[in-house]
């Protein structure tokens, strides 16, 4: 009989029966039929310390011995109060408000909400569309999917659902590139803001790497600009750090490496390790305080069920004290260089006339393919060799757990590689 689960991204005529796995350990997870993949994705991109951390897991069961859950609406808990006191410490200076959520996605919506709203509450109520960029992915809720690259994104189907916002073309500079080659960019993105910043209450972007969008990787400089252009015409900056914070970048957050505070900054994903669903929204005094008045208009009107979950927030406590003691950001260092040895450095691979581009930055890795037909298949072949693979269009890339081993990162580069090379 089959399982009556609906599988999310699946062409549901010709997916095949998804695997079951029945338990993890570190960079694996086990398969009911006892087989072990080693998980080069870590289970989009959040297990972070790999599957059964003692740490965490006994961090989980601590604190269901004592409180699973309660309403954050007029009450508190020391696991939200602690975490969001560690969130205020580790991230950019001046991000001392935290409002949490249950999902990336709904981060992004209340980061949305939050900037309309400040914008009417300082006298410019026509502040109420915003700004993205193309090749951007924000999450697959209504008013996330708005936000997304309208042309390539996967959301095109719902156009006619969605508010009309505006886009800038997506930065074409490299990580590394020359603040000249950013130039370009950046002026592309004055000409938007230009023309439209009367009616646009904030620019979104996912810094450094746009994730889902095709994982594009651009440089710090753009960010610098980008903050600079949003104060010149009255915009708030919103990092959406979903994918990126923790490490993925090879710094704690990807705003770290341009030294640059949004106005409001989303976390989930490795927010908890990955181990429970969970997101926070920081917010700059500025528009904190905007919310401090005596109308019906300041109240911000909204408020998961789950949200400041004190499971969910023990759990990210533990997360991040791992990540410090351990000393993560050197590990991901490690990661870093030898992806780019694997992949980077190898010039049949890049020769290769499938393959569009090879990059890396911090621990994470991607072979852009010329057409999503090359990668067709990619997925079994990568499963038969031990390793669970699963591109994105045309993209096939690794996002490992920061705990993988050197040799896991040769497992992971040596079959991403077989697949062009078939070697």
């Amino acid at each position: 009989m089959s399982s009556p689960v609906w599988h999310p991204y699946a062409h549901l005529k010709t997916q095949a029966p998804a695997p079951k796995v029945v338990g993890g350990s570190g960079s694996h997870f086990t398969l009911e039929s006892g087989e072990q993949l080693l998980d080069a994705t870590c289970s989009w991109w959040c297990m972070i310390h790999g599957y059964g951390h003692p740490r965490l897991v006994a961090a989980i069961r601590e604190q269901a011995g004592e409180l699973c859950h309660v309403m954050l609406g007029g009450l508190t808990h020391d696991p939200a109060d602690q975490l969001a006191r560690e969130l205020v410490r580790i991230t950019p200076d001046g991000l001392n408000h935290v409002f949490y959520s249950d999902s990336g996605s709904v981060g992004m919506e209340v980061a949305m909400k939050m900037a309309l709203q400040y914008q009417l509450l300082i006298g410019h109520p026509e502040k109420c569309k915003m700004l993205s960029l193309m090749k951007a992915y924000h999450g697959d809720t209504t008013g996330c999917m708005a936000v997304c690259d309208p042309e390539e994104g996967m959301h095109r189907l719902f156009a006619s659902l969605l508010p009309q916002h505006h886009f800038a073309p997506a930065p074409s500079a490299p990580f590394n590139a020359t603040p000249e080659q950013v130039a370009y960019d950046l002026a592309a993105l004055r000409d938007v803001l230009a023309s439209h910043h009367h009616e646009i209450a904030a620019l979104l972007m996912e810094p450094l790497l746009q994730a889902a969008g095709g994982l594009n990787m651009t440089s710090p400089d753009y960010l610098r600009g980008a903050r600079a252009l949003c104060d010149e015409f009255g915009v708030l900056l919103i990092f959406d750090e979903v994918a990126t914070g923790f490490g993925r970048t090879g710094k704690l957050f990807a705003a770290n490496h341009a030294n640059v505070t949004p106005d409001i900054m989303v976390l989930s994903k490795g927010l908890t390790g990955g181990y429970l669903g969970h997101a926070a929204t920081l917010a700059s005094d500025r528009v904190h305080d905007a919310f401090v008045g005596d109308s019906a208009h300041h109240a911000f009107m909204h408020g998961p069920t789950f949200m400041g979950n004190p499971l969910a927030c023990r759990v990210a406590l533990e997360s991040l004290r791992v990540f410090e003691e351990e000393r993560y950001l050197d590990k991901i260092a490690a990661l870093s260089q030898q992806l780019s040895r694997a992949l980077m450095d190898d010039s049949a691979l890049n020769a290769h006339p499938a393959v569009a581009d090879v990059r890396v930055l911090g621990a994470t890795a991607v072979i852009e393919a010329h057409s999503a037909e090359a990668l067709k298949g990619v997925g079994q072949f990568a499963r038969e060799r031990g390793v669970w693979l699963r591109p994105i269009g045309r993209w096939l890339y690794t996002m490992p757990a920061y705990i993988a081993t050197d040799a896991n990162i040769t497992q992971i580069t040596d079959v991403m590689k077989a697949w062009f090379l078939k070697r």
